[in-house]
């Protein structure tokens, strides 16, 4: 069944973020969008609200500003480089389920779609700091009572032409993107599909709940 989406969006400053933002803007499914940013996201669109909120360890000041949305495209995160285990716990793990537990409550009919990473350890018990901590994010958010939560892991994302937060290194790499496509079709994606992806999962549903990069090709194809 068809269904008009009302998303929210945090990490709207960020590339991927951006992405995510770019393709709800332009998608007719999408009525409505709300992004939630510690800065302006520097988008202008009609279909567009935005709150600027800097404390996303308490989100109560605004709860009621997100009441009646259906989907949440949770794009915020750090980089783990140079980073000790307890404060990436605290601004990966503990600040993502401090928003999504408010959310459950506030829209349990919500899709809510994660951004994680490939290499992403479920178990919890792997050697890589990031990846434990990222796993016990993907696992957690799962018990909450959302109507569907999605975890996606994807590898590296071809940036969308134009958009205006793509990291700087970027324009080193991305003329291999044809051939790093050809060569790692399971790692390699392009920003707008991850976007499409997470509006077609909220459509459609998928049949897994963890979405790697083969997963995300085949959901930004659908409708």
């Amino acid at each position: 069944m068809e269904i008009n989406i009302r998303a929210i969006v945090t990490g709207a400053s960020g590339m991927v973020g951006e992405g995510v933002l770019h393709e709800c803007l332009l998608d007719p499914q999408v009525e409505a969008v709300l992004v939630v940013g510690r800065k302006p996201c520097g988008t202008v669109h009609p279909k567009l609200k935005e709150i600027i909120h800097t404390d996303f360890f308490d989100i109560s000041p605004i709860a009621d500003q997100l009441i009646g949305y259906n989907a949440c495209y949770f794009c915020l995160g750090v980089s783990s480089v140079g980073m000790k285990e307890p404060e990436y716990y605290r601004l990966t793990y503990t600040l993502t389920l401090n928003v999504a537990q408010t959310l459950s409550k506030l829209n349990p009919d919500t899709t809510f779609c994660y951004v994680s990473g490939t290499g992403t350890d479920s178990t919890e018990k792997g050697r890589f700091m990031w990846a434990r901590v990222k796993g016990k994010t993907e696992n957690d958010l799962m018990k909450l009572p959302f109507k569907q939560v999605f975890a996606f892991r994807p590898g590296y994302m071809h940036p969308t032409p134009g958009l205006k937060n793509t990291n700087k290194y970027y324009k080193y790499i991305t003329w291999m993107y044809p051939l790093l496509r050809w060569v790692f079709p399971g790692g390699v994606s392009t920003l707008a599909e991850l976007g499409r992806a997470m509006i077609n999962v909220t459509r459609f549903g998928y049949s897994k709940q963890v979405i790697e990069v083969i997963d995300i090709k085949v959901l930004a194809k659908m409708g």
